[in-house]
């Protein structure tokens, strides 16, 4: 999810220098009094004295069950070396003393002489950190990484277990907006669009505790939070590992503290260069060029339900998914249907690893057999939803988030040419029914944006390391690459069709990411990895 397709409701060297002093024989003339020793640095400058009490805070650590919000992390989070806290944040920087917020923690210490924490983020955004910190407990429990750090992960605020919530739609609401295909470019049809999206970002408003919490949950807010969960945990120096847009969260702390970084590692990156229009259709070449990896893969392959000549899959997957638009196709035996917005998103949560490739195939097998349940399921992965019905709030943090920190399309003609691009960039998923040219809900945002596409000024900032996948769908690898050129750090070039790989267990990636982290070790310039070919090549 930024992870997520931007796709609303629809749519960041000291030389050390030792002066040998020859001594002169008796005949030589007195050596001269060396220079003074240079002054010592001034100290990195402290919070200000109104967030004293927020960064001399000290956590509550307990068992993590209770912050769960999904069966799967009840499980994941009911591990007794696993504790978890909340951090208290003021909800409006520029008003400390006002409401504040809370932000849900999950730690694993270290098993050994821990450097510190290792503060981890997944993207989306909307993701949880706190999720992924279990998870990632299980993956590196015999790892170096694990026995130097303690693994922290966390919810940033309005997401997951953290307070306020960030909630928009319940489970009946969201089972109605899946299927809305919102599909209809004329005046009568861009006006219920944009009724419904007016209606969404009301919603948000008051389902999610006002105003004032919608306008203070974007990136320039977590990052100040970042730095005081980094204080409370008793670390001097960040060492961070963040996913997707959490490369964005990476790379404005490094911006906003850049004498508080100890280490970034930041794989799948955004640019914070690129403005939001040019992202997005960079991103939907992304899915295309994925899509079509997948569809070659496929050709190679008995009874691909795309057929055998990969010039010809995105013609065959459009002759299959859109006759969605007029008939579902039924699921699970009938409990439930198919939609052609479902159909796409399915395909889209497969294409974000190689490894769900045989998935999709199976998935779009199926749907030719008149059985959507295959995809249904991987729609349901990806708009977080729970074999119970329930649905997380990933995706409606996403979109809340996004509207805080996106740059915003208000005029009609505008949003009409991002449509427009956007289908010709990933002509796999254009429905062909014209483009609907509806302001998204951000244009219905009581707030403005808090951040802007702008060059980082990261003077002072240690080297860090970029981790960018050369097929990449979701955050393209160009990105990768002047992310790293735009904080003067390291890049680390992994060849393969995957969105994100660190510490995922491709042994030349990992190791390349552990030295650095635990001995700041950076990787020789030029620097390659590759993956593991799809599955079936």
């Amino acid at each position: 999810m930024l992870g997520a397709v931007l796709d609303p409701i629809r749519s960041v060297v000291i030389a050390a220098c030792s002066a040998a002093l020859v001594l002169s024989g008796c005949s030589q003339p007195a050596a001269p009094e060396p220079d003074p020793a240079p002054p010592a640095p001034a100290p990195a400058p402290g919070p200000p004295a109104e967030l004293a009490p927020f960064y001399d805070q000290e956590l509550s650590w307990g068992p993590c069950p209770d912050y769960a919000t999904n069966a799967q992390d009840r499980t994941a989070f009911d591990d007794p070396e696993l504790e978890c806290a909340r951090l208290e944040v003021p909800l409006d920087y520029a008003a400390p003393q006002g409401r504040t917020a809370q932000v849900g923690v999950l730690r694993d210490r270290a098993s050994g002489d821990p450097i510190g924490s290792l503060l981890v983020n997944p993207g989306g955004p909307g993701a949880s950190g706190m999720s992924l910190g279990a998870t990632m407990a299980r993956r590196l429990a015999d790892s170096p990484l694990a026995e130097r750090f303690d693994l922290v992960g966390f919810d940033p605020r309005g997401v997951g277990a953290s307070t306020p919530t960030i909630d928009c739609l319940d489970d009946a609401e969201w089972e109605v907006e899946r299927a809305d295909l919102d599909v209809d470019p004329s005046p009568e049809g861009v006006a219920q669009t944009e009724a419904e999206n007016q209606q969404y970002a009301q919603r948000c408003i008051e389902r999610s505790g006002g105003a004032d919490v919608l306008a203070n949950v974007g990136t320039r807010d977590v990052v100040r939070d970042m730095d005081i969960l980094r204080a409370a945990l008793g670390d001097e120096k960040l060492t961070y590992l963040g996913y997707s847009y959490g490369t964005r969260l990476g790379s404005a702390y490094a911006e906003a503290f850049p004498q508080n970084v100890r280490a970034l590692v930041l794989d799948g990156a955004l640019d914070p260069r690129q403005s939001t229009v040019q992202r997005t259709v960079d991103q939907s070449a992304g899915f295309q060029q994925a899509f079509d990896a997948f569809a070659a893969d496929c050709a190679r392959q008995p009874a691909c339900p795309l057929g055998t000549d990969p010039a010809q899959a995105t013609a065959a997957f459009q002759a299959l998914t859109r006759p969605l638009i007029d008939r579902p196709a039924p699921a699970f035996g009938g409990e439930r249907t198919l939609s052609y917005p479902d159909a796409v998103t399915g395909t889209i949560q497969a294409l974000y690893v190689s490894d769900l490739w045989p998935v999709l195939s199976a998935g779009l097998s199926a749907l030719a057999n008149g059985d959507g349940s295959v995809l249904l399921r991987l729609a349901d992965m990806y708009n977080d939803r729970g074999p119970d019905g329930h649905y997380g709030n990933g995706i409606e943090a996403f979109i809340v988030i996004s509207c805080i920190d996106e740059e915003r399309i208000t005029d009609r003609a505008e949003q009409g040419e991002l449509v427009r691009r956007s289908n010709e960039a990933a002509p796999f998923r254009d429905d062909r029914r014209g483009v609907v040219a509806a302001l998204d809900p951000c244009a219905f945002w009581p707030s403005p944006p808090t951040s802007e596409p702008h060059v980082p000024q990261v003077d002072g900032l240690p080297p860090t390391l970029t981790v960018s996948v050369t097929g990449d769908p979701a955050t393209p690898y160009q990105a990768g690459v002047d992310l790293a050129e735009a904080l003067e750090g390291s890049l680390l070039t992994v060849e393969g069709a995957q969105h994100t790989v660190a510490l995922q267990g491709n042994t030349c990636v990992d190791d390349i990411v552990s030295a650095y982290l635990v001995d700041l070790q950076l990787p020789a310039d030029g620097a390659r990895c590759s993956l593991a070919p799809p599955p079936g090549r």
